[in-house]
């Protein structure tokens, strides 16, 4: 993936920077402002996305632009994302305070002690921004430029030097496959926020009994998969009357793969009752083909293999 994040200390440019460097390498540029933008659109009830959540729909919204074009990114805390891809290059622009403050006095016509004053101002409320929503991120910077001697265009020729130097000119677009599990793994951490899904695709309208029901409708839906919920009551313990008296409804139907899915807790006392019964369940019903996943199991699973590989996991246990 062809991207590069621009950020910069409180009181420099970065937006003229990255506006050059875009130009420079043929990139689209995507500003703070930009992504805002698109928060309604991308995300329904935007106004509600928790701060933690941040970084998660920033990854989102960019991900699916990289999909389609190579992106400068400019806005605080670029340095915290996309920590593991390849392709990336994040930049930080750094100056010392006076050489920030002297700035400000420029651009604003302040006199020094103002400068200093509305410097510090930038910082606390940069400080109060970023904190909150990157503090669960670990921040990487792979260039670093001191902006004290440089000119906005020298920064910039730098930036796109350093990029084609590692090929990030040459890197491309997201692909298909990568977006798609990138965009899993947004969409699991954000639905144990309850954040709805991102884009068009919309949460199942159903009431679940657990938090990790919806998140992996959440995931079967994201993926096309066609499922169906707790579609069936299996009858495994009789009176002597012949009368039911306990039963067992297994949480997901997955009518693709012949499969009955239950999602245990980790609680032990309940994971040793419903093991029970699912034995139960398969002595009386030897056709029916039940798989059990544990909720930290099936998001490792997914993590490691992606979708199409639980797919064919799934076919295979079924």
């Amino acid at each position: 993936m062809a991207i590069l994040t621009i950020s910069a200390q409180p009181g420099l440019r970065a937006d003229e920077v990255a506006r050059e460097v875009a130009s420079r390498l043929g990139f689209e540029l995507v500003t703070q402002a930009h992504v805002e933008s698109l928060y309604g659109s991308e995300f329904a009830g935007a106004a509600g996305i928790p701060i933690r959540g941040y970084v998660d729909v920033v990854t989102s919204i960019l991900a699916r632009l990289a999909a389609q074009h190579p992106l400068v990114f400019c806005g605080p805390g670029g340095e915290f994302l996309f920590p593991n891809l390849s392709g990336v290059l994040r930049v930080k622009i750094v100056a010392p305070p006076a050489v920030r403050a002297g700035l400000l006095m420029v651009e604003q016509g302040l006199e020094r002690p103002a400068a200093v004053a509305a410097l510090r101002q930038l910082e606390r409320e940069h400080t109060t921004w970023v904190g909150p929503r990157f503090r669960r991120s670990r921040a990487r910077v792979d260039l670093t430029l001191d902006a004290e001697r440089w000119t906005s265009s020298a920064l910039a020729e730098a930036i796109a030097a350093v990029a084609r130097s590692l090929g990030v000119d040459q890197a491309g677009v997201l692909s298909p496959t990568a977006e798609r599990q990138l965009q899993f793994e947004v969409r699991l951490r954000l639905a144990r926020l309850g954040v709805p899904a991102p884009g068009a695709v919309s949460l199942p309208a159903r009431q679940f009994a657990h938090p990790s029901e919806e998140i992996f409708a959440n995931l079967l839906d994201f993926y096309g998969i066609p499922w169906e919920y707790e579609p069936r009551t299996f009858p495994i313990v009789w009176d002597e009357q012949e009368r039911v008296v306990e039963s067992f409804t297994p949480d997901f139907y997955l009518p693709e793969f012949d499969l009955y899915v239950e999602l245990t807790t980790m609680k032990q006392s309940l994971v040793t009752k419903k093991n029970r019964k699912i034995k139960r369940l398969r002595e009386l019903y030897p056709e029916v083909n039940v798989q059990v996943f544990y909720q930290k199991d099936f998001e490792n699973l997914i993590f490691k293999y992606g979708l199409e590989k639980t797919a064919e996991m799934l076919k295979a246990d079924g």
